[in-house]
């Protein structure tokens, strides 16, 4: 016998009379007979028990009725459960059955058969399997002899093949069924019958429609023969067992679809390519048609609303695809408006938020009767079978996807509808990220659009290009900014920066950013010293970020600023761990000045320095982020050396100049925002410049005055004659009481007409209003009132007091005529 748990070896009938104990009672209730069983299982030979009495082998010495417990009547005799004593001494408990004998002369004895009381219960049990597995299992089960007569069919076989049993048992396998499979089951019958082995193969086929006694669906069959023998080794047939796998395999398909699913489905952050996604996975293994209709609040990025149907439903088509590549099925194009009668499925389903499936289409499904023109093409197509899901996540019904099928032989059953509401779950969870981060890129482009320059500022220093190129939709937007920002002395300042990070944040952050350069732009900051009050800030606002949010937001960047002089012809940069400004030289290789590379701004505690560089006329200087040379998947030389390959011949165009580089440099779709800004210098002609050393004594300002109405005359600029004396001689005057030598002044004329005091001092005047009884202090107050604009700017030699007024009309936009014969010096007294 074999261990438990382990394949059985042959059991005997557990009462066959060859091994079981068998034992004769006569009348008087002696032992009259004595098998051999019977010495083998209780120890007694023969000779000591015959003619003793039966009662002797029970324990307590009770009678033979009361000794046998849970009694049962089994045809003309009786069985139960005995305890008899062994010859050792030991109790044996048994299973007994007892069968009344009669003779001739009409003399009643017994025959008893016993066994161990576990052989019955392993009989039973393997009887109780084989009869469970006959009439019970899924499996189909035959029996063949040598032969190959089929001896045995269960019920199972019988329905899977749909063939009779009187038209199998005593048949051949070949002469019961006929086909391919049969054939197989023959040949491999015989291969079992032969090497005794167990054959496994597979039964895969489309049946016929309308074939009789077949279901009409793919039929997989797993099937096995195994060769049957008795104990003794006489083989006695084959025994075959068939299980549909059908099920099986569907359920396995339908698994690694979901899948598939959750690998193909929202690859990307991208709304249009998710819904195309989620057309392709159902299309062509669940449905020949699919159409996904989605509300115009998801696709335009919207809040979400919950849905009221009145009506006509209006949604747009996201995405559709079929097995046929001509699209037969459409009745409106993607991306248009799609428009479903109240009492239609996907009406009914959009409100309820619940699948609506119609197994059978044909011409009394109810709700085509409103919708004529889909029901014309469901009849030409052949549609038999239609299935409508909702899109929901987060509570929220965005669309619908309807399926349809023709070609598909079976129609929607609840399997199907199971497994695309999942599949339809997965998309819509998907498609919902999408739409929030499509919202959120749309909401930071269009504040970053509202932050960056909508155009460049009127001057006269530079001519000016810029590109601002945002990151695709994965990456999200960043913080590259740019600026031109006009400085008093006919100067300009040229910003380029970038943020850490990306998304609103970044974008926030940068307007926060480019307005404090702005501010102190107009503070007349040198390079180095705004780029210190900068890093201020943004250290400032990292605390304040640490504070509010945990340290869950990085806050820091890269600048590089530059002022450009034309009258000296100087660019004074300074750069905060941003890449150093290219220059293109007409005649020279681009170069790529060494400007002192400073930290990047917000860490704080390192100085900036500037450099001054002499720019040739005819130059080009470009600033940009280094999204623009790492843009590339190649090393950043690489980038650097397109670079200089764009900006090759500067004599061109400034927007061409900047298509070049765009194309040279960057992919389609680039991962990080880029931003740069190419500048031409101008120089402002020494005509367009006077300036006079002022001798620090009061009668200076009347010489000074003529002076400054004799330029006026020689640049024609008469009619501001008057505004420019007062300006001049307030100015002035301040110079010589409050300052300290050397004073000098010079007037340019560019787009305004500027006029400029310097001198040694670094005290700044303030403006203020006089009382009617303050005798002085009036003189900032004037300038204020006639000129466009005044400052002050500090210099390593003191400070600058400026002063701005428009032109003329007539020489706004007039050539400058001849210049003037040069200036004689002021004396040191005023003689007049």
């Amino acid at each position: 016998m074999a261990t438990q748990g382990t394949a059985y070896e042959y059991l005997a009938e557990p009462f066959d009379i060859t091994h079981a104990a068998v034992v004769g009672i006569d009348a008087h209730g002696l032992v009259e007979r004595w098998s051999k069983g019977a010495q083998a299982l209780l120890g007694y030979r023969a000779r000591e028990i015959l003619g003793q009495p039966a009662t002797s082998l029970l324990t307590g010495g009770a009678d033979l009725a009361s000794a046998v417990s849970e009694p049962r009547r089994g045809g003309n005799g009786w069985e139960g459960l005995i305890a008899v004593r062994h010859r050792a001494g030991h109790h044996v408990e048994l299973a007994l059955r007892i069968c009344p004998l009669q003779d001739g002369g009409g003399r009643r004895s017994w025959l008893a058969v016993g066994c161990e009381v576990s052989t019955p219960r392993k009989w039973e049990l393997d009887q109780a399997v084989l009869h469970g597995l006959l009439d019970q299992s899924p499996i189909g089960i035959a029996v063949v002899d040598t032969e190959l007569r089929y001896q045995l069919v269960n019920r199972v076989l019988e329905h899977m093949d749909g063939v009779p049993l009187q038209l199998r048992v005593g048949r051949t396998v070949g002469q019961a069924m006929a086909g391919e499979a049969e054939s197989t089951l023959e040949w491999q019958a015989r291969q079992a019958l032969g090497s005794g082995q167990t054959l496994l193969t597979f039964q895969r086929d489309v049946p016929e429609p309308g074939e009789p006694h077949r279901q009409d669906r793919e039929r997989v069959r797993l099937c096995a023969s195994f060769r049957l023998q008795d104990r003794t080794g006489r083989v006695l047939g084959v025994c075959q067992t068939t299980v549909d796998v059908a099920d099986h395999d569907r359920a396995r398909q339908r698994l690694a679809l979901v899948n598939e699913a959750s690998s193909r489905i929202g690859t990307t952050l991208d709304l249009d390519r998710t819904v195309r996604e989620l057309a392709e996975i159902v299309v062509p293994q669940v449905a020949d048609f699919v159409a996904v209709d989605l509300l115009e609040t998801v696709l335009a990025a919207r809040e979400l609303t919950p849905v009221a149907v009145r009506g006509e439903t209006a949604l747009r088509r996201a995405a559709h695809l079929s097995i046929q590549e001509d699209l037969p099925e459409v009745l409106v194009s993607a991306g248009d408006p799609t428009r479903y009668p109240l009492a239609s499925p996907q009406s009914r389903c959009l409100n309820t938020g619940h699948s609506i499936r119609d197994p059978v289409i044909d011409e009394s499904t109810s709700w085509l009767a409103q919708d004529p023109l889909r029901r014309a093409k469901l009849n030409l197509l052949g549609v038999h079978s239609h299935l409508v899901v909702p899109l929901q996540a987060r509570g929220m019904t965005m669309g619908v996807a309807t399926l349809l099928r023709w070609k598909y032989p079976e129609p929607f059953d609840d399997d199907d509808q199971l497994l695309v509401e999942e599949l339809a779950a997965r998309a819509a969870v998907c498609i919902e990220n999408a739409r929030r981060f499509t919202r959120e890129h749309n909401t930071a482009l269009a504040l970053q659009h509202s932050l960056l320059p909508h155009g460049l500022p009127e001057q006269s220093a530079v001519e000016a290009a810029y590109r601002y190129l945002p990151a695709d939709t994965e990456a999200g937007v960043g913080g590259d900014w740019f600026d031109v920002i006009p400085l008093s002395g006919a100067r300009v300042a040229l910003v380029v920066g970038d943020v850490v990070g990306h998304g609103i944040h970044a974008a926030a952050t940068m307007g926060r950013l480019r307005t404090a350069v702005q501010t102190l732009a107009d503070l007349d900051l040198p390079p180095d010293e705004l780029l210190g009050r900068l890093d201020d800030l943004v250290i400032r606002l990292a605390d304040e970020a640490d504070a509010t949010a945990g340290g869950a937001l990085v806050i820091g960047g890269t600048c590089v600023y530059a002022i450009y002089d034309p009258i000296s012809r100087k660019l004074t940069v300074a750069r905060a761990g941003h890449p150093s400004p290219a220059i293109a030289h007409l005649r020279e290789p681009v170069e790529f000045p060494d400007i002192p590379a400073g930290p990047p701004l917000g860490l704080g505690g390192l100085p900036f320095e500037s450099a001054e560089i002499d720019v040739k006329e005819g130059s080009v200087i470009a600033f940009y982020t280094d999204g623009l040379i790492e843009a590339s998947d190649r090393d950043v030389d690489v980038g650097f050396e397109r670079l200089c390959f764009a900006l090759a011949h500067p004599d061109r165009p400034l927007d061409e100049i900047c298509n070049t580089m765009v194309r040279m440099l960057l992919p389609e779709h680039p991962h990080d925002d880029v931003a740069f800004l190419v500048a031409r210098p101008r120089a402002l002609s020494t005509d367009d410049v006077a300036s006079w050393d002022v001798p620090a004594v009061p009668s200076a300002v009347h010489t000074i005055r003529q002076m400054t109405n004799r330029q006026l005359t020689a640049w024609n600029l008469e009619d501001a004659a008057f505004t420019t004396e007062l300006i001049v001689s307030e100015l002035v005057t301040n110079a010589i009481r409050h300052a300290s030598p050397p004073i000098s002044l010079r007037l340019i004329r560019e787009r305004t007409l500027i006029c400029e005091v310097s001198d040694s001092s670094n005290t700044s005047p303030h403006l203020r209003r006089p009382l009617s009884t303050d005798e002085g202090g009036r003189g900032l107050f004037l300038v204020a009132q006639v000129a466009q604009r005044w400052g002050t700017r500090y210099t390593p030699q003191g400070k600058t007091i400026w002063a701005e007024q428009p032109l003329p009309s007539k020489q706004a936009h007039a050539p400058h005529p001849a210049p003037a014969p040069a200036p004689a010096p002021v004396p040191e007294h005023d003689t007049t």
